[in-house]
């Protein structure tokens, strides 16, 4: 063997009691040469990282709950104009019993008063008795009515 003596004498053993562990694998570095390299993780990248990928989810799903609000008010919209157009017609003038299913045409006279017809806007002859068409409408099961078209 050749190489440089160790004086025995000059070793500080409550130094070198520092240096070591009984337990290598709960050091946070490296213990010999043959162990695995421990590099520290860059925390601020790894939690940069997670809440950019948490961003990119929660934006998706709020724009999926943003559209179906979007349909949701909709169709208020249209539960809303049903409610108006159904109030409108049972203060009309009907000389009939209107059938669920069935369309019927929505007209207001001269002097602003509404009543309800079987005839299309299209089907009167010179003689109309009406200022304007309103609106095409059919009568739903609960009792308010579908625009189907409307004078715009």
């Amino acid at each position: 063997m050749t190489g440089k003596k160790i004086d025995v004498d000059k070793l500080d053993l409550e130094l070198m009691k520092e240096k070591t562990t009984e337990n290598p694998g709960t050091l946070p570095y490296a213990h010999h040469s043959g162990s695995a390299i421990i590099k520290p993780e860059d925390k601020g990248k790894i939690t940069g990282r997670a809440v950019a990928a948490m961003h990119s989810q929660t934006d998706m799903q709020m724009a999926q709950i943003y559209e179906q609000m979007q349909v949701l008010a909709e169709q208020a919209k249209k539960i809303q104009a049903r409610i108006e157009v159904s109030e409108r017609i049972y203060q009309a003038s009907i000389s009939f019993e209107p059938l669920i299913n069935h369309r019927y045409f929505l007209y207001q006279k001269s002097d602003g008063s509404d009543f309800m017809s079987m005839i299309a806007p299209e089907e009167w002859g010179r003689k109309k008795d009406w200022a304007s068409f309103v609106a095409e409408v059919k009568l739903l099961a609960d009792h308010t009515w579908e625009i189907l078209r409307e004078n715009t």
